[in-house]
């Protein structure tokens, strides 16, 4: 098991840390990178990948504010429980939303529907 990133260039690219986040965090999510697998240094990574040391600064960053890696001061950087933080910051959003529709005075069907539109629109129509 190692980390691969392919890093896409041109128009219609995501940014560079976009593209670093997304594909460690679908790493971890999917169980190619374990709980507790060492990602390389920041400098490290920036240098094999041919870009910016704060480009994948930034995009550690992120994963770290979504709970998908964790920094281990000068032990490292990890792979944390991706699976479950994912499902916690699901979570918290299904509830924030819930309150937000309420105060809006949207039934639970209207709020059903407004969530089934949005996953239409990001996952496809099977959604």
């Amino acid at each position: 098991m190692a980390l691969k990133i392919l890093i896409k260039e041109g128009a219609g690219a995501a940014p560079p840390f976009e593209q670093v986040r997304t594909q460690i965090a679908g790493q971890a999510r999917d169980g190619v990178l374990p709980v507790g697998y060492k990602l390389p240094t920041v400098r490290g990574l920036a240098e094999e990948l041919g870009l910016a040391a704060n480009t994948v600064a930034k995009a550690y960053r992120a994963l770290e504010a979504d709970g998908v890696i964790e920094t281990r001061g000068r032990n490292g950087t990890f792979v944390a429980a991706a699976r479950e933080a994912a499902a916690r910051a699901a979570a918290g959003a299904a509830q924030a939303y819930a309150e937000q529709v309420r105060r809006l005075g949207l039934s639970e069907a209207e709020a059903a529907s407004a969530v089934r539109d949005a996953l239409r629109a990001v996952y496809g129509s099977s959604a």
